[in-house]
């Protein structure tokens, strides 16, 4: 392998604009190639663009290396960057040397030049990142991550690394995945696979002010649905002496800014979703995120919802919770375009959720928030915490759960304690709205779902 940077010039950065003329060196896999007596071509793709280069050879290469050239093919190949007299690409490179670097037999490759559906290509998870549409979704993916720390650490936020292993519930609600190495436990108590980092990340607000936490979390969720799976990916700022209006204002400054520098990175990827995924999928987010978010109570959610001559499939008013089909209505059809719902029943919310001061119609509620989308639902569940010790135990009680497994967390309530808040977001949930994937299992690497971990 050569070192430096003349390893390799990316396909990315030909397009960009090479010099005509220039030598260069290119490497990849074959997307297609075309033999004739007059003209043989391959367009090869290297990751680093949707577009793929057009690769000319002679007579002597063509006959040399065309059954070695079909789709799937690892190439190397030197040459020259060259305007191209073709009507469908402006340059092109001419090969001087062609290197097969891995061999791919066409006849028993997986991935074809034919329709293929998603579900298939779950199947597949090792080859389909070279499928144009995972191609498309995991560079959006790594241009949403990079962003995302950028939106924070523009801001003075400190990047938390929170533990996977734990032995708290963040939730409350149960559905861990638990450890199990050796009797006596490995670790001298019972311990789980974390579903949140927030707990551990409030330590951290309280002596850095503005924190966050990007990591993998996990639930033990029996649940086949298209928008949930058992590892996920979740961003989870927090932020000191602050209450929920300053954590609805952060959220909607990321959702924005995160939204709108992915796009505009990766506007090709956009185009493809445009056009072969969800149709008017980029100009409906870029539209959504460039207005103000809307802002409404879940008691004032809920007499929308009770005047709207609908058949729910759940029912709605007092007592009942939102559900998706709910939530869809709000942002989609009555608000169109996000809309942060706050102030829920406490007994729908965690134990961690501040209690507000006063009862709505008879309701006790919790300074909490979800922000929910059209097209997806809720994407970012946060609050202001419960600061108050007192109040923070009647809280853990009422949720079943013993206020001593949470002595750390509730220290923080007896030395220095402020208000703060913050929010989390699954990265998952994000990615579905901004490319118009149906389905989670198609914007994770690996996903990790019901009786499916086979890669």
């Amino acid at each position: 392998m050569r070192a430096g940077t003349d390893r390799r010039t990316p396909i990315r950065t030909l397009l960009a604009g090479a010099a005509d003329g220039a030598p260069v060196r290119v490497t990849g896999w074959v997307k297609t190639s075309r033999f004739s007596k007059n003209v043989s071509f391959v367009h090869l793709f290297d990751g680093s663009t949707p577009q793929t280069v057009q690769v000319i050879l002679d007579v002597d290469q063509a006959e040399a290396f065309k059954t070695r050239l079909g789709i799937g093919a690892a190439v190397a190949i030197t040459g020259t960057w060259k305007a191209s007299p073709g009507g469908h690409q402006a340059f092109e490179v001419a090969a001087g040397a062609i290197e097969i670097v891995g061999d791919c037999d066409p006849s028993d490759y997986p991935i074809q030049r034919k329709a293929t559906s998603l579900e298939h290509l779950r199947t597949l998870a090792h080859l389909r990142p070279r499928t144009n549409t995972f191609q498309s979704v995991f560079r959006v993916r790594n241009a949403a991550s990079w962003h995302i720390h950028r939106f924070f650490q523009e801001r003075g936020f400190m990047w938390v690394h929170t533990p996977i292993i734990t032995a708290s519930d963040a939730e409350g609600a149960g559905e861990m995945f638990e450890i199990v190495a050796g009797d006596p436990p490995f670790f001298g108590k019972r311990t789980f696979l974390t579903v949140s980092g927030q707990l551990a990340v409030e330590n951290f607000a309280q002596a850095f002010t503005d924190v966050y936490t990007f990591g993998p979390t996990f639930r033990a969720e029996n649940s086949h649905t298209p928008r949930h799976a058992a590892e996920f990916w979740m961003i989870e700022p927090e932020i000191a002496f602050a209450n929920l209006d300053d954590v609805i204002a952060l959220a909607e400054a990321f959702v924005k800014e995160v939204t709108l520098a992915t796009i505009a990175d990766c506007e090709g990827d956009f185009d493809f979703f445009d056009q072969r995924i969800e149709p008017g999928v980029k100009a409906a987010v870029i539209g959504a995120v460039e207005q103000p978010f809307h802002r409404v109570t879940w008691h004032e959610a809920q007499k929308i919802l009770v005047g709207v001559q609908r058949d729910w499939e759940y029912p709605v008013g007092p007592g009942t919770s939102l559900q998706s089909e709910h939530e869809r209505f709000l942002a989609e059809e009555y608000f169109k375009g996000p809309v942060f719902v706050t102030n829920y029943p406490a007994d729908q919310k965690a134990f961690y959720m501040r209690l507000d001061d006063a009862l709505t119609d008879g309701v006790a509620t919790v300074s909490a928030t979800d922000l929910l989308v059209p097209r997806i639902g809720e994407i970012i569940g946060g609050s202001q915490r419960e600061e108050r010790l007192d109040v923070l135990d009647d809280r853990i009680r009422a949720h079943g759960l013993e206020p001593e497994g949470y002595w750390w967390y509730r220290d923080l309530r007896r030395y220095g304690t402020t208000p703060h808040g913050g929010f989390g977001l699954g990265l998952e949930r994000l990615l579905l709205w901004m490319t118009g994937m149906k389905n989670i299992r198609d914007v994770l690497p690996y996903p990790r779902t019901p009786g499916n971990a086979e890669f």
